[in-house]
């Protein structure tokens, strides 16, 4: 089942949302807002998977509030302005629905973010890979290829032995995915696998033919490892 909440200025707007919902039957709509800090204050308390978003809202445009928030839920913008598209996708929304959009257009989405859900594997077994988007396209990744990360401007770089993958995401938003007992934050820009760590020095470690540095707010977490 999939848990979600709607945040719309336009009461009528929710109405279509709850409407189309009510008829999804993997789909559980908790709570509609038009105040989207309130609905702010709703996501500390009551994490869900997907959010119903408008984009253009008197106090805090839908992209803005979804760029605020800590932790990401999936995202379905809707929104009465096609040329609001691009922002969208740039923030990897599961879809965009243009209003008024049909229930069949509402299904897809929907039936997108089911699809979304099982690849980041939150059926309650944790998987061996993480999936990450580079371009339109979603590649799957093992934790055993992964060799380390590194932050490269808007998008962190996947090294993996030989191989590169390069995805538009922060090296923080990849850390929450990451399982801890396998992987390690060593600087602001790195993060590195616990396994193909070869040696470990003051201010650096070798990872494969790489040397990485060592952050200093990271040095007490390194040093656990040595222990």
């Amino acid at each position: 089942m999939i848990t979600a909440i709607a945040i719309d200025d336009e009461p009528i707007a929710l109405e279509v949302v709850s409407s189309h919902a009510a008829k999804v039957p993997f789909l559980e709509l908790q709570a509609t807002f038009t105040n989207a800090f309130e609905a702010m204050d709703y996501l500390q308390q009551h994490p869900v998977d997907l959010l119903f978003l408008d984009i253009k809202m008197p106090d805090i445009s839908g992209i803005e509030f979804f760029r605020s928030l800590s932790k990401k839920p999936l995202v379905v913008f809707t929104t009465a302005y096609s040329e609001h598209a691009v922002a969208g996708f740039e923030l990897d929304a599961v879809d965009y629905l243009l209003k008024p959009f049909s229930l069949s257009r509402f299904l897809k989405a929907c039936n997108k973010a089911q699809e979304w859900l099982q690849l980041r594997g939150t059926n309650g077994i944790k998987p061996e890979y993480l999936f990450v988007k580079t371009g339109y396209d979603q590649v799957k990744i093992a934790f055993t290829d992964i060799d380390y990360l590194e932050a490269t401007g808007n998008y962190v770089n996947f090294v993996l032995g030989d191989r590169h993958v390069l995805s538009r995401m922060t090296i923080t938003e990849c850390e929450e995915l990451l399982p801890t007992h396998r992987f390690i934050r060593i600087h602001r820009s790195f993060i590195a696998a616990i396994d193909k760590v070869q040696k470990i020095e003051r201010h650096q470690l070798t990872v494969g033919d790489s040397i990485l540095p060592i952050g200093s707010s990271y040095i007490t977490a390194i040093k656990q490892l040595k222990s």
